[in-house]
């Protein structure tokens, strides 16, 4: 799942710092996200993983790092499979 949210990254984030530098705690504001790259990386983690993030999970710690992301997409898809 990492492998495939640092992809989505490295396709339309748009970072200051290469992914390969980055740990997946690593503050991805601090490495050049912007607000309009959030939004592309939403779509795409979205698209790549047939989930729909609630509004209520659309907040500034939720793009903080690959591990949050990893951490929401899972968090995610459990609360679809249990729908």
């Amino acid at each position: 799942m990492k492998a495939t949210i640092r992809s989505i990254l490295g396709e339309v984030a748009r970072l200051d710092v290469p992914l390969a530098d980055l740990a997946d705690s690593d503050d991805l504001y601090a490495a050049g996200l912007s607000s309009l790259a959030t939004v592309h990386v939403m779509l795409a983690l979205e698209n790549a993983f047939d989930i729909e993030i609630p509004d209520q999970m659309l907040t500034r710690q939720l793009f903080r790092s690959i591990d949050s992301l990893a951490a929401a997409v899972e968090q995610i898809r459990q609360q679809q499979e249990a729908a």
